[in-house]
């Protein structure tokens, strides 16, 4: 397997992609506003032996009270149904996250099962005195910051750009 960032000739495969894995089409709607609004920080791809891409990780900007601090947020990320239980989501998250702080990306965050993300280090957001601004679950909503210092003197309320609130 290898991942690798997207490329032009990805953009079709990984809609189908996002359309096939998800339930609905709001995900895949989500992917290409992000794109076309380039609201997309990185966008991994991971692809089976033969070439066939097989998953998809996205990060995009995330603010704190409106301020730009160069964090990022995780969402959608996403595996074709056979090739789902097999490690391919959890490279793929890892990954970007490396990724991300060697490109002086210092924070990410996350919504989604905190069993799940917990084991790349994430963790509640409210033990940050952080939130998002939509009702979830509190443990839900998770943050991982490359070193402490990056969350030091920060609290408030973190949100996605605006395609999100098209969901």
């Amino acid at each position: 397997m290898l991942i690798r960032t997207e490329a032009p000739a990805d953009i079709l495969t990984i809609d189908r992609l996002v359309r096939e894995t998800f339930e609905t089409e709001a995900e895949a709607k989500l992917v290409i506003s992000l794109r076309e609004n380039s609201h997309l920080t990185l966008s991994l791809v991971a692809c089976s032996d033969e070439g066939e891409v097989i998953g998809h990780c996205l990060f995009s900007p995330v603010t704190l009270d409106g301020e730009d601090f160069n964090w990022q947020g995780l969402a959608p990320l996403c595996v074709k149904k056979e090739y789902q239980k097999q490690g391919i989501a959890q490279t793929l998250v890892k990954e970007g996250l490396e990724t991300l702080a060697e490109l002086g990306y210092p924070v990410s965050v996350v919504l989604g099962d905190p069993a799940y993300y917990q084991r790349f280090g994430f963790e509640s957001a409210k033990t940050y005195n952080m939130n998002c601004k939509w009702e979830v679950p509190e443990e839900a909503f998770m943050i991982k910051a490359c070193s402490p210092e990056f969350l030091e003197g920060k609290a408030g309320l973190i949100e996605y750009c605006p395609e999100f609130d098209l969901l």
